[in-house]
């Protein structure tokens, strides 16, 4: 008896998943449309106020060593670590980039977004960077050793630590 429950269960789960296979869909939902195609790194991040490059700048203009500010905001890409994407130094309207890294180094950008615009999501600080920390980025950058050589001083500078990155493709 048992044996009998377990095919006839059997069969009717089959003959009801081939029957399926077969009805045509009563409605399709709509194709989504994106007009900005956008690829996620990192933490994805909705419902924040994006602030445009100048407001982010303006930011920056009011904070003091120590600070850090959560910000979301959009700018294009001046440039990226050429050896990872473990970096990256986006415009603001400043005279210099912010430098953005990625929380925990936990995620990378891909090597050829310079000029692509990107949405960031994470805090923004006034950083000192050291001579031999500047060499190694320039060295990253692909610069070569002249200008590396140039650098001798620490230097105060924009820093981000994304959670998130969004590339408008």
């Amino acid at each position: 008896m048992k044996k009998t429950v377990l095919v006839l269960a059997f069969t009717t789960l089959m003959l009801g998943c081939k029957d399926k296979e077969n009805q045509e869909p009563i409605s399709q939902a709509p194709t989504p449309v994106n007009t900005d195609a956008e690829t996620l790194y990192g933490e994805d991040f909705i419902n924040v106020k994006i602030l445009s490059p100048d407001q982010v700048g303006d930011i920056y203009s009011n904070l003091k060593p120590g600070d850090t500010v959560n910000v979301t905001f959009k700018a294009p890409v001046q440039a990226v670590c050429k050896e990872k994407g473990c970096w990256m130094q986006v415009d603001v309207g400043n005279t210099e980039p912010v430098m953005v890294r990625f929380k925990d180094y936990g995620f990378f950008v891909p090597k050829d977004i310079e000029n692509k615009d990107v949405t960031v999501h994470g805090r923004a600080f006034i950083a000192e960077i050291g001579v031999e920390e500047q060499r190694h980025l320039a060295a990253d950058a692909g610069k070569n050793q002249k200008d590396i050589d140039a650098i001798v001083k620490p230097q105060r500078s924009m820093g981000f630590t994304a959670d998130g990155v969004k590339i408008v493709e």
